[in-house]
C-alpha cells in the first residue's frame, strides 16, 4: 500500500526502524514516542483509552447520528442494497443500540461482550462503559462491496420530549465522544418535519466537538414538502444549528431523500440528485484519505497530550511537601482558566489546544496532586521531534505513494446505481442533451436563431465577430464564458460565424443560462453537420475584453 522509508543506511531511519506501510508507521510512532507521555501524565484517565493496533488498521467508518425515526437505518439499507442483520425500521425509535455494520464473509451478529475481547476490532476499549452499554451494542457483519471500502456506526434515535429524562443505563454522550474521534465521518440526520433539536441531541452535538471537520449534515426526507416549505426548512435548520454548532464557518447541508422509493414531490428532483452525488462522492473519498485523517487525528492527540502534562506537572509543582494540601488543591481547581493562561504564555500554547476547562476542574476533583509525576522535559522532547520531523516525513510520503497507485474509492451498492447509462447524473442534460438522437439537436430551434442571424447582416453567408458578439452579449453573461462560446462555435477558426455556427452559439448560451457547465470541447453531436468532416481548429477570440 503506502510506504514510509527514510533513505539512510539501507532504508533505515536513524533509530535502525523501517516501516512498510504508514499504518505501520504511525502505529510505531504512537507507541514509541506518545504512548509514554500519555502513560506518564494519566492521559487516558482524563481523556482518551490508549490506541491500539485496530485503531490504525481499521477500514474508514462513518457515524449516524440523529433523533428517531430520521431514517438513519434506512439510509444504511439506501447505500448498502440490501438488509443487514439486526436491521429494524420503523416510524418508532427502534434502533435502540449502536451497531457497527462491518464486511463479513458470512452474515451474522456479533455481540457487544464479545466484540470488546477481538484484537482485530476497534472496539476493545468501550469495555471502558460497562454492561449496560454492551448488551446495547453489536457488529453486524455481511458480505458487501460497500463494507469492503467503509464501516458504518448505527447510533440509537435520540430521544425528545420526556422520552430524553429516561435513563438509557450508560453516558451516551461519552460514547458518541469515543466514536467521534476514531471515525473518519460524522453525518448528522435531519428530518424535514422534526427539525426541534432536543436537549439530548445538542448534547450529543456538542459531545463531538473538536470533529468539526468531520462533521456533515443530510436533511432527509425533502422530497415530502414543496420548494417554498423547503426553503423555510433548510433556513429553520442552519438557524437551529447555528445555536448549537458553535464554528465560524457553515456547516455542510445535503438535501435529499434516502431511500429507494418514489420521491412524493418531484419539482426539486435535479436537486435531489445533485446534493446526493456530492454526498456519495464525499463518502467515496474516505478511503483515499484514511491515512491522513489518521495522522491528523494523532497530532490533534499529541498536542492535547503535550498540554495534558503542563497541566499536570504545573498542579504537582504547586503542591506544598506537607501540610495544607487539600486546601491548596481546592485553590489549584478554582484557579485553572488563571493556570491555563499561564501556561499559554509560557509555553506559547494556544487556547484551542487545551481541553474544556469545567470539565478538567471535576475530574480533578478525584485526584491527589501530590501523587502527580513531575514535568520530564525528555518525554515532552521526544514529542516535539515526532511532530516536527517524523510526522512531517509521513504526510509527503503519503502523497508521494497515492500519487504512485489508482485511488481507493468506495463501490458497490447505491454508489454503483448512478454513475454510468442514461440515469448517471447530468445523463440527456446541458451539453450532453440531443448525444442519442439521430438529429442535430440545435436544429430544433435553429429556425428561431436563423430569424436572428439574417438581421446581423451576414455577407457571404456569414457575420463577423463584431456583429456576432452584439447580439451575444444580450444574454449578460461574462465576457470570459462568451468567449468560450465563442471558440466552441467558431468550427472553422475563420473569426466568422455562419448560420448553423451562429445557431451553436446560441444553443450554448441557452446551456449555460439554464445552470450547466460548457465543456473544454465541443462534444461530436453538437458539431454543426457542415463542418463534421473539417478538422481546422486555430484560436480566434473576440470577448478577451
Amino acid at each position: 500500500m503506502f510506504s514510509w522509508v527514510k533513505q539512510e543506511q539501507g532504508g533505515r531511519n536513524k533509530e535502525g526502524e523501517m516501516y512498510q506501510t504508514v499504518t505501520e508507521g504511525l502505529q510505531s510512532l504512537y507507541t514509541k514516542k506518545l504512548l509514554p507521555l500519555e502513560e506518564t501524565y494519566l492521559f487516558h484517565d482524563f481523556h482518551s483509552p490508549a490506541l491500539e493496533p485496530a485503531d490504525f488498521q481499521s477500514k474508514p467508518m462513518v457515524l449516524l447520528v440523529g433523533q428517531y425515526s430520521t431514517g438513519k437505518t434506512t439510509f444504511i439499507r439506501y447505500l448498502l442494497e440490501q438488509d443487514f442483520p439486526g436491521m429494524r425500521i420503523g416510524p418508532e425509535p427502534t434502533t435502540d443500540g449502536f451497531i457497527a455494520v462491518m464486511y463479513g464473509e458470512s452474515e451474522g451478529v456479533v455481540p457487544g461482550n464479545a466484540l470488546v475481547v477481538d484484537p482485530k476490532k476497534p472496539f476493545r476499549k468501550l469495555n471502558a462503559f460497562g454492561n449496560s452499554f454492551l448488551n446495547r451494542f453489536i457488529c453486524s457483519q455481511m458480505p458487501n462491496q460497500v463494507l469492503q471500502s467503509i464501516s458504518i456506526i448505527d447510533t440509537p434515535g435520540i430521544l425528545s420530549g420526556e422520552k430524553q429524562r429516561i435513563s438509557r443505563g450508560y453516558d451516551f454522550a461519552e460514547v458518541l465522544r469515543w466514536f467521534g474521534e476514531r471515525v473518519d465521518r460524522i453525518i448528522l440526520l435531519f428530518d424535514a418535519h422534526k427539525l426541534d433539536i432536543s436537549d439530548e441531541f445538542s448534547e450529543a452535538i456538542k459531545a463531538l466537538k473538536g470533529q468539526d471537520d468531520k462533521i456533515r449534515v443530510v436533511l432527509n426526507k425533502a422530497d415530502q414538502v414543496d420548494t417554498q416549505q423547503l426553503m423555510r426548512v433548510y433556513g429553520a435548520l442552519m438557524w437551529s444549528l447555528g445555536k448549537v454548532i458553535n464554528t465560524p464557518e457553515v456547516v455542510r447541508v445535503y438535501l435529499g431523500s434516502f431511500w429507494a422509493k418514489p420521491l412524493q414531490n418531484t419539482e426539486n428532483r435535479r436537486l435531489f440528485e445533485a446534493e446526493s452525488q456530492d454526498l456519495f462522492r464525499d463518502i467515496q473519498s474516505l478511503p483515499r484519505n484514511a491515512a491522513l485523517r489518521k495522522l491528523n487525528d494523532l497530532i490533534k492527540r499529541a498536542r492535547l497530550a503535550k498540554v495534558h502534562a503542563y497541566i499536570i506537572s504545573y498542579l504537582k509543582k504547586e503542591m506544598p511537601s506537607l501540610f495544607g494540601r487539600e486546601k491548596k488543591k481546592e485553590e489549584l481547581i478554582m484557579r485553572l482558566p488563571e493556570i491555563y493562561t499561564i501556561l499559554q504564555r509560557e509555553h506559547h500554547i494556544s487556547p484551542g489546544d487545551f481541553p474544556n476547562v469545567a470539565k478538567m476542574q471535576d475530574m480533578l476533583q478525584h485526584y491527589d496532586f501530590s501523587k502527580f509525576p513531575s514535568l520530564k522535559i525528555k518525554l515532552i522532547e521526544s514529542v516535539d521531534k515526532m511532530l516536527a520531523t517524523k510526522i512531517a516525513v509521513l504526510m509527503s510520503m503519503i502523497r508521494e505513494e497515492e500519487s504512485k497507485q489508482p485511488p481507493a474509492m468506495v463501490s458497490g451498492g447505491a454508489f454503483e446505481g448512478s454513475q454510468d447509462g442514461p440515469f448517471g447524473q447530468g445523463y440527456g442534460e446541458g451539453i450532453s442533451a440531443g448525444a442519442d438522437a439521430e438529429d442535430w439537436i440545435v436544429s430544433r430551434d435553429k429556425h428561431r436563431y436563423d430569424e436572428i442571424f439574417y438581421t446581423l447582416m451576414p455577407i457571404n453567408g456569414k457575420i463577423t465577430g463584431v456583429n456576432a458578439k452584439k447580439e451575444m452579449m444580450n444574454s449578460r453573461l461574462p465576457n470570459t464564458v462568451l468567449g468560450k462560446i465563442w471558440k466552441l462555435a467558431d468550427c472553422d477558426r475563420d473569426g466568422m460565424l455562419d448560420d448553423e455556427e451562429f445557431a451553436l452559439a446560441q444553443h450554448l448560451i441557452k446551456v449555460k443560462l439554464e445552470g450547466y457547465e460548457l465543456p473544454t470541447e465541443l462534444p461530436d453531436h453538437l458539431v454543426p453537420p457542415s463542418h463534421r468532416k473539417n478538422p481546422t481548429r486555430k484560436s480566434a477570440q473576440f470577448f478577451c475584453c
